[in-house]
């Protein structure tokens, strides 16, 4: 039940914000990433139609996933906006390598959570 509600927390963080690139700027300003970061995270966020969603949230959390996530890590976090499901099958495999991602994406979720409060 704990992973469930963490899986769903994570999601309702990606389902609320924005992405971006490495060629972006995604410095932080007094603890708060630059908020206008583009990339594929921002792009999900923004096309998932979520009520929060707006540019500075999913600028914000992709200005995180930027110094959190690789470009790989990036679109396949983006691709849960798609497919739920897929976050869900990732999670619980017992493949090392998406077990090494979701470690990687939890963490992202979680400072994007704290990052990104009240945007």
């Amino acid at each position: 039940m704990r992973n469930t509600a963490l899986l769903v927390v994570a999601a309702l963080v990606l389902a609320a914000c924005g992405g971006g690139n490495k060629d972006n700027v995604s410095r932080y300003r007094g603890g708060a990433p630059a908020a206008l970061a583009k990339g594929p995270i921002s792009k999900a966020c923004l096309q998932a139609n979520r009520k929060s969603a707006n540019l500075r949230l999913c600028g914000c959390v992709q200005a995180v996933a930027n110094g959190s996530l690789s470009g790989s890590d990036q679109k396949l976090a983006a691709s849960f906006f798609r497919d739920p499901h897929k976050a869900q099958v990732i999670r619980q495999s017992d493949n090392t390598r998406n077990e090494a991602f979701w470690k990687r994406y939890k963490a992202f979720a979680a400072k994007s959570g704290q990052v990104c409060k009240g945007y």
